[in-house]
């Protein structure tokens, strides 16, 4: 590792090579992606992207800005991440926010098992007595004693960029939010004791958010934001039928349409697109052929994961549910 005057660190990178343009994934050039493309190269690979997030996708890479998606669970943010790290062939770095997380677990960190056991070796062989104390304790930090996390890594370069994932940023406390800021706006950390780590070509870095508090405006400023509806029925069925392979026609039909119903019921946790295709594998792995009441019933943990949302549909008719998937599944 190096430090200019100015102490600003830019790791080397392990092919020792250091050209920009080459840090990109082959055909995944910045300079090459139209919206179209990102449209077609998520949808190769099994994942249904609306005109809009497929833009902010675009607009998020070609511009190299963090990209935050709001949403309800399961409405496939976590999994467009994912996605992108397949297309690209980057690294997906996974940081899982929750409350009281903070830079010692998602940024960095130091040795200390090992910054002690060179101290007591440079003793035993006598090396700390003819060193000062300011030098002996500069030893101590440098890179080999430092515990790169999530964040630290994403800015290390790599073949192909890596795709930095942070998870349920409004699980994470305010304070640490802020810490962020100086990554998302100049992707770059400060470490006191060895100086600026700064990415010499940024991470694509996805944020996510379930809403279950509001994100501050600061973080929000540096990113492109982008919120994902819950899909339509002609897209969910789309969806259950590449991801449930066997399953007919008439069946994915009426579990799109059912769960469309649910959610038009304002339950405490409606389901989303994971729980629409857990509860399609349930049904095709019963072998079931259409929906009814006794199958619905025995199959609602797969896609109703509260109590009080199970009751409520019971309240409001179990039957009626089937009968308007049904009905919809006929007409749409």
């Amino acid at each position: 590792m190096t430090c200019n005057t100015a102490n600003l660190i830019r790791w080397a990178r392990p092919d020792g090579g250091a050209h920009r343009g080459d840090l990109y994934a082959e055909g995944v050039a910045p300079t090459s992606l139209t919206t179209e493309s990102v449209s077609s190269a998520l949808d190769e690979l099994g994942y249904l992207a609306d005109r809009g997030l497929a833009t902010a996708v675009f607009l998020a890479m070609t511009l190299e800005r963090p990209l935050l998606l709001e949403g309800e669970a399961g409405v496939g943010k976590t999994e467009l991440a994912k996605v992108l790290a397949r297309w690209t062939g980057g690294e997906l770095i996974r940081l899982q926010c929750y409350e009281g997380i903070d830079a010692t677990q998602a940024v960095y960190d130091w040795d200390y098992s090992r910054q002690l056991l060179h101290l007591r070796a440079a003793e035993a062989s006598g090396e700390a007595r003819g060193l000062g104390a300011d030098t002996l304790e500069n030893q101590l930090y440098q890179e080999r004693f430092l515990l790169k996390r999530a964040v630290v890594r994403a800015l290390e370069p790599a073949a192909a960029r890596p795709v930095l994932l942070i998870d349920e940023i409004d699980r994470a406390d305010d304070e640490f939010e802020a810490y962020l800021l100086e990554v998302l706006s100049d992707y770059q950390v400060t470490i006191p004791e060895l100086g600026t780590v700064k990415a010499a070509v940024p991470p694509i870095v996805v944020l996510t958010s379930n809403r279950t508090r509001d994100v501050h405006d600061a973080l929000k400023r540096r990113c492109l934001y982008h919120w994902v509806e819950h899909p339509t029925f002609e897209r969910e069925l789309q969806i259950v039928q590449r991801r449930v392979p066997g399953i007919t026609a008439e069946l994915a039909r009426q579990v799109a349409a059912a769960t469309e119903a649910l959610r038009a019921l304002h339950l405490y946790k409606p389901p989303g697109v994971a729980e629409t295709i857990d509860w399609a594998t349930a049904l095709h792995r019963l072998g079931a052929a259409t929906i009814d009441e006794n199958t619905v019933s025995a199959t609602l943990g797969a896609v109703l994961k509260y109590r009080e949302d199970q009751e409520k549909l019971a309240a409001s008719g179990m039957e009626r549910l089937v009968q308007q998937a049904v009905q919809r599944a006929l007409v749409a």
